[in-house]
């Protein structure tokens, strides 16, 4: 008989565990952040992100709550999601695993744009609506957007998500919260975390931090920083006690970025914009004009 399918609608912690968490008084780590401090980030080329801990997130969903009430979203229905969509754009997936490293044998797990360093989103716009900040959000402008929707088919994560029941339909995606980033605060995620599963901060503080974890408690982590080189680095990052393939996560993703990887590609592509379209046309007028003239016919 086969095994039953797993539940990825698993039900988060109980009142008695999130009543304990608040009386904790436990809220997103993170760094304080002013205006000096960003755009020291944008100077020297360090950007902001999120260092998400697995092993610290216990499934309450609080992120997706008030991520969709920041963004003027319908409130998100209380159990877990695989991936976005253009009304929920974080949701926490569960994964139920039969791992003496899995406490009470379920991991949730926060999705959301991983916000990549160079993104392949960014690189298909042809209009730069889709675009990368220095300081770290990889944001939509709905002003410059033409709706090819190349962003989503370029994502390698299945990220931007289209508005298809909309009469004026945009792409949706988590934006780092980069107004709240502009005012000095943290993402609206990260600030409302109770179990200190989120810590934001720039990615290189992050990336110290991760690795101070793994090697402090080699039994409780898999040995692998998520994001620290997939796709050429995101600035969320993930650290779990299981092989990040057991989570969801995709395999095999290329470490270089994949802008890099049809970079002589799209250095051509200027070219056949500009020349194809009007070489066509000519030859377009030609054949036109020696059908009209009764042209020469091939004997067969």
């Amino acid at each position: 008989m086969n095994a039953p399918a797993p539940d990825h609608r698993c039900e988060g912690p109980g009142p008695d565990r999130r009543s304990f968490l608040r009386a904790l008084g436990v809220i997103g780590a993170g760094l304080a952040l002013s205006p000096q401090a960003l755009a020291q980030a944008e100077a020297e080329g360090d950007p902001y992100g999120v260092l998400v801990d697995t092993t610290l997130c216990v499934g309450c969903r609080t992120c997706t709550r008030v991520c969709a009430e920041g963004h003027g979203l319908p409130v998100p229905p209380d159990q877990c999601r695989e991936t976005t969509s253009p009304t929920q754009l974080t949701v926490v997936d569960g994964r139920q695993l039969d791992d003496p490293k899995v406490e009470l044998g379920v991991v949730f797990v926060k999705r959301q744009c991983l916000h990549c360093l160079q993104p392949a989103c960014a690189s298909a716009c042809l209009t730069r609506a889709m675009h990368k900040t220095e300081s770290g959000p990889v944001t939509w402008d709905k002003g410059k957007c033409m709706g090819c929707r190349y962003c989503m088919v370029c994502c390698p994560f299945d990220v931007p998500k289209f508005e298809y029941d909309s009469p004026t339909p945009q792409i949706r995606k988590c934006d780092l919260c980069v107004d709240r980033l502009q005012r000095g605060e943290p993402p609206r995620c990260v600030a409302n975390c109770e179990a200190g599963a989120l810590t934001f901060g720039r990615r290189s503080e992050l990336l110290r931090e991760a690795h101070k974890r793994l090697a402090t408690n080699p039994d409780g982590y898999h040995q692998h920083i998520f994001g620290e080189h997939e796709a050429g680095g995101t600035s969320w990052l993930y650290l779990a006690a299981v092989p990040f393939d057991r989570l969801g996560f995709p395999k095999d993703l290329e470490q270089q970025s994949y802008p890099s990887l049809t970079k002589e590609f799209l250095y051509g592509v200027p070219v056949v914009l500009t020349l194809v379209p009007p070489l066509l046309l000519g030859i377009s007028k030609a054949v036109h004009h020696n059908q009209a003239n009764g042209g020469d016919h091939v004997g067969h």
